[in-house]
């Protein structure tokens, strides 16, 4: 642990506010203590900000903003290739801190790093890509543009479940778009942060920069302040539904814009043409990987009766084979929950579930053996789409119903508040149209042949419905950080008006 934390320039007790290279703040706040919930050992302390900190912090994003907005988007994505490449040097540490910090295993830590990595690439791609448009006017001699201009300091509020990788969506893509950024990370998750704002002080440096990324570690309060602040003209958040829903809240009633990333309850369709030692694999992946605590984990298998009795089979095996332990080891796949109120909502689920009907066919037991915060992943079938069934619980726990016509299994599927990502496991083309079709899934992610997790930054991420609208990383998701400005031309000597109207002749 402590070779982790020496590679990342951390200490036992870390600042949580800065503002850029050289500038950690000293805070008189109360200290909060980052746990291991592999082991439930404290791992150091963060000094989170206070208001006044926070003062400063937006003070340093506004006053860098002013020339940031008017270097070149090319020149914007170089500082952003550079950041790319620092996290190629530190993506082993960091990747084992995530691990060490979160729980998912070492592999993912590994992965969520690479994930910012790419996020850099296509930034880096897009600062020569922020296009307008030319449309035609209907006067003579005019020509209007469209042209999206930097936004200004903005808020990123993250998770506990991708500590680093959700920020980078969020601040690659800002950055280039000329936009300075405020993040507050999760107080689950506050080394991940620090350390992740060590790497960008160092290529700030490089650029004789400041304020472009800057820190707040903190609990609801600077949250609030984040929501709350006129300052701040886009927030991102991702989290709960509830908590999301008070966020936009805040924002809408200052006029400011949020993008939101909220809760995701994903199903996989599998019907009677399905390649089930594909769907096998997708679904352990999808149900299991993170423990379950993946916005995109899978949560529910709607699955054709013909088919079910051999792929409830098939889950039940892979099930109990699932390795589970040191989420750094070799071989785990597995590793703890992050918390043990994590734990608790689990078994309340659970128990619930049963109280409908439900069969618990493997799993769903704690693992005080291996420590307080580790669970066998759960499998349970369901005699109907219940209300436990509809709500996100997260945690690995996955629901079995089953289908019998596709119009059935598409109702199942969007009977959910929630609508981030899908799926369906079929040979047929007709069917997998129909998914894909307006009549099909209501998600934001709908794939073929492919789980409901891991999705590529090329794509624009995000759902519908109470998921919150939201689109980050790839495709034009850069828009939501910019503004759009549309100009009108006039290269005559004349003043036609447009509808033409005529005034004052």
């Amino acid at each position: 642990m402590q070779t982790i934390l020496d590679k990342l320039n951390l200490k036992k007790v870390n600042p949580g506010a800065c503002i850029g290279p050289g500038n950690w703040l000293e805070t008189d706040g109360t200290p909060i203590t980052s746990y291991n919930p592999a082991s439930g050992e404290a791992i150091a302390q963060v000094i989170p900000a206070t208001p006044a900190a926070y003062e400063q912090i937006i003070a340093a994003a506004q006053a860098a903003f002013v020339t940031w907005r008017d270097m070149p988007a090319p020149r914007r994505g170089l500082l952003i290739r550079d950041l790319g490449n620092a996290l190629r040097q530190y993506q082993e540490p960091l990747g084992e801190l995530v691990t060490l910090e979160m729980g998912k295993i070492r592999a993912e830590g590994i992965g969520e790093v690479q994930e910012m990595i790419d996020v850099c690439d296509f930034a880096v791609g897009l600062s020569r890509q922020l296009y307008g448009l030319t449309m035609q006017s209907e006067r003579p001699y005019h020509r209007m543009i469209e042209q999206w201009l930097p936004l200004g300091p903005i808020g990123i509020i993250t998770t506990f479940n991708f500590p680093v990788a959700v920020w980078s969506w969020n601040a690659a893509i800002a950055a280039v778009a000329g936009d300075t950024m405020i993040w507050k990370p999760s107080e689950l998750t506050p080394l991940t942060a620090v350390a992740t704002q060590h790497i960008a002080n160092q290529v700030m440096a490089d650029y004789g920069l400041s304020g472009i990324f800057n820190l707040a570690v903190g609990g609801p309060d600077i949250g609030k302040l984040i929501a709350a602040d006129g300052r701040l003209p886009l927030i991102a958040f991702t989290g709960s539904i509830p908590v999301g829903r008070s966020v936009a809240e805040t924002v809408a009633r200052r006029l400011g814009r949020s993008l939101l990333e909220l809760g995701g309850n994903n199903a996989i369709i599998v019907d009677e043409t399905a390649d089930l030692d594909l769907a096998v694999r997708a679904i352990l992946f999808g149900a299991v990987g993170t423990a379950g605590q993946r916005c995109t984990s899978t949560r529910r298998i709607i699955m054709h009766k013909a088919i079910a009795p051999e792929l409830t089979a098939r889950l039940q095996k892979a099930y109990q084979q699932v390795p589970i332990g040191n989420p750094l080891a070799a071989g785990t796949l597995m590793g703890p929950l992050v918390s043990e109120k994590a734990v608790q909502g689990m078994m309340q689920a659970i128990a619930i579930a049963q109280q409908d009907g439900g069969d618990l066919l493997t799993g769903g037991a704690a693992r005080p053996d291996l420590g307080p915060t580790y669970v066998t992943p759960a499998l349970l079938k369901m005699p109907a789409q219940t209300d436990i069934v509809r709500t996100e619980t997260f945690a690995p726990i996955l629901y079995l119903l089953e289908y019998g016509t596709l119009d059935e299994a598409i109702a199942l599927h969007n009977g959910v508040t929630q609508g981030l990502s899908s799926a369906i496991f079929t040979d047929s083309m007709r069917t997998a149209e129909r998914f894909l079709s307006a009549s099909g899934s209501d998600c934001g992610i709908a794939n073929v042949n492919i789980g409901t997790s891991g999705a590529e930054i090329g794509g624009a991420f995000g759902g519908e419905k109470e998921t919150g609208g939201g689109r980050e990383s790839g495709s034009d998701a850069w828009k939501a950080y910019m503004r759009r400005q549309t100009n009108t031309l006039n290269w005559s000597r004349d003043l036609p008006l447009a509808q033409g109207i005529t005034f004052g002749e």
